[in-house]
């Protein structure tokens, strides 16, 4: 109910203020298991994703957005589960453990999981390498992955902070890429990164982005220095 409310309220709000493009949903099984792997450019990415998308939408979170304390912190609390949001404490030694994890359970239920294979958001609006999280869902689970771009939504909210600004949005969605012909084979690595690769590829087809073949984790750190 709680999403449904939420969808339906933001639903209305965003299509009035941002009027948002959205190519390629009929791409999105429309049951079963699906990976949606995509750019990440701005805080309110997830949450443009889980408005358009036509089925429930998880996704992977920090748990600092639900523990807070007060009227505030249950409002968000709310919120964000109302949008999908599975809270993981990603800073601590088994984040990432943690995250497969949980990514991993929500397929097996036959729901929609997203995924950002950055990692992290773009510092710069380039598309960075991914991290091989996403094979490892896709080769475990065999839930294709539809990769998607989100165009616009950096202009919405630069740098991630602040208001929202009104400015177009467009969100894409590409062909479900079938990695059965790799299956038991997660735990290899040259695989693992193959499948990442060509994910990636197909993100950055779609999103029209320059291409840097380094982690964004470790382009942030230099950019900080």
């Amino acid at each position: 109910m709680s999403r449904i409310l939420l969808k339906a309220f933001l639903g209305l709000l965003m299509r009035v203020l941002y009027r948002p493009k959205v190519e390629g949903m009929e791409r999105i099984p429309a049951s079963g298991p699906v990976i949606l792997a995509g750019n990440h450019v701005t805080f309110i990415d997830s949450l443009f994703l889980a408005l358009v998308v036509k089925r429930q939408v998880f996704f992977i979170g920090k748990d600092e957005y639900v523990t807070g304390k007060g009227l505030k912190g249950r409002l968000m609390a709310w919120f964000f589960g109302a949008s999908g949001m599975i809270p993981v404490d990603r800073d601590g030694g088994h984040g990432g453990v943690a995250a497969l994890m949980t990514g991993r359970r929500v397929l097996e239920e036959g729901n929609i999981f997203a995924i950002y294979p950055e990692g992290t958001r773009s510092p710069d609006g380039r598309l960075y390498r991914g991290r091989t999280g996403v094979a490892r869902l896709a080769l475990m689970t065999g839930a294709p992955v539809v990769p998607f771009a989100m165009i616009g939504t950096d202009k919405v909210q630069p740098g991630g902070k602040g208001l929202p600004h009104i400015s177009p949005v467009t969100v894409r969605f590409g062909e479900p890429l079938d990695f059965e012909r790799y299956e038991g084979m997660d735990r290899d690595r040259y695989v693992l990164r193959a499948v990442t690769d060509e994910v990636m590829s197909e993100v950055m087809r779609l999103s029209g982005q320059e291409y840097v073949d380094m982690y964004a984790t470790k382009a942030r750190a230099a950019k900080a220095a």
